[in-house]
């Protein structure tokens, strides 16, 4: 959800910028399958479209690829962290880390919730994606 919430955001608020966006689960446990049909439902009802999305595992080449890794959680910024080259693990930050206003430091997993679990999943991704464009801009003009 956090992939297609931050994707939608930065094509209607910074469409110039060259921002690849991908999202990468710690565990295996869902490889090539769709997001959960109540994320799929929350994320439509706000105009978001998760049908192309298949789950894949974070893995060594994508340190390589981005830039950065966003993490929802501590224990999955761990995770991703240990398979980080020791030189690219500070570039391994948490989400809210970009919603200083929000109290919440995680996002919640809402996997084994109810609808209204999903629904903040996306509230909190959607605080933070200002934050998040904002750093991202940043770190972009310091390399143009």
């Amino acid at each position: 959800m956090a992939e297609a919430v931050f994707r939608a955001y930065a094509r209607h608020a910074a469409p110039e910028l060259p921002i690849d966006v991908d999202s990468a689960g710690t565990h295996d446990y869902h490889i090539g399958s769709a997001p959960d049909p109540r994320a799929r439902r929350v994320a439509a009802g706000h105009g978001i479209d998760m049908s192309g999305l298949r789950a894949r595992v974070l893995c060594l080449p994508d340190f390589e690829r981005f830039e950065w890794i966003v993490a929802m959680d501590r224990q999955n910024m761990q995770a991703a962290r240990r398979l980080a080259p020791s030189e690219r693990r500070e570039r391994v930050r948490l989400l809210l880390d970009y919603a200083p206003q929000q109290p919440l430091r995680e996002v919640p997993d809402p996997y084994y919730g109810e609808t209204a679990d999903f629904e903040l999943v996306l509230e909190l991704t959607q605080q933070a994606a200002p934050g998040l464009l904002q750093f991202l801009r940043s770190e972009l003009a310091k390399t143009y």
